[in-house]
């Protein structure tokens, strides 16, 4: 496995993109919050003490998106074109799927600009909550798509 994040001396290095042309660049990331049946109902109620839960958490996953190379060190700085977070609640199981997608014309992929986008709303979502139920859990944070650059598009297959 080659990893580009170090030189021939095995220090680690920010990759030179300087050469690469930009284009749209495009990724999905998943992040999953398992809570109780009733505090999912508070959320979309309005009932939780400290507010509008996922409109905060909305606006945690966008910023926390624009501030990835602040971060994640050897990450690149980049001007994002758009950030946007949505939520699928299910009440049957207390979970609350969200997804961040970044759009950007840029020489490196958003991927990490999705994931820790879709992590902090996560985490938005537990620290407004946790008043009420400390047994929130975070599930999985993963990359669902992502288009753009050299290795084109990229798909996670169900069950991946």
């Amino acid at each position: 496995m080659d990893f580009n994040h170090f030189d021939d001396r095995g220090n680690a290095v920010m990759v030179d993109v300087s050469a690469k042309q930009p284009t749209l660049r495009i990724a999905v990331a998943e992040a999953v919050v398992l809570l109780s049946s009733e505090l999912l109902s508070a959320i979309e109620a309005g009932g939780v003490a400290k507010g509008d839960v996922l409109g905060v958490a909305r606006l945690a996953g966008i910023m926390a998106a624009k501030k990835t190379p602040d971060l994640i060190p050897l990450s690149h700085p980049l001007a994002l074109h758009s950030v946007a977070i949505d939520f699928t609640p299910d009440a049957a199981t207390g979970r609350i799927a969200l997804q961040c997608t970044v759009r950007a014309f840029e020489r490196t992929g958003v991927e990490m600009e999705a994931m820790t986008g879709a992590a902090i709303a996560a985490l938005t979502i537990y620290d407004m909550c946790k008043g009420s139920d400390k047994s929130i859990a975070i599930g999985e944070i993963r990359l669902l798509y992502k288009e753009g650059g050299k290795s084109g598009v990229y798909r996670r297959e169900e069950g991946q």
